[in-house]
């Protein structure tokens, strides 16, 4: 079994809630951080914008990227959201087992 976290950022802390709380439900994820404020500068429409955003982080399986994916693009305020997978390489067993465990009525 693959597991990894997934990372989204959002412009508000309601709407980092609403993405995690509508994962959790959806057992798409066995638990998730809120992180933020935070300072994001990058690039948009071809000048280096700043805001304030909330980090979101979803400790999942892998397996169930894709289902994750489709619910933060389709609650997601942006026009082009950032979400991430980055691969967990090792963990603690009894950690992944509960991650498994608690995100398995979805599969």
């Amino acid at each position: 079994m693959q597991y990894i976290i997934v990372l989204t950022t959002v412009g508000s802390r309601d709407d980092a809630e609403r993405i995690v709380m509508s994962a959790l439900k959806s057992r798409l994820a066995a638990c998730a951080q809120i992180y933020g404020p935070i300072s994001s500068m990058f690039w948009w429409q071809g000048q280096i914008e700043e805001d304030e955003e909330w980090a979101c982080l979803f400790k999942m399986k892998e397996s169930l990227y894709k289902d994750l994916e489709e619910l933060i693009k389709r609650e997601h305020p942006y026009e082009v959201p950032e979400i991430v997978a980055i691969p967990i390489l090792m963990g603690l067993e009894p950690y992944l087992k509960w991650v498994d465990e608690e995100t398995r009525r979805k599969e």
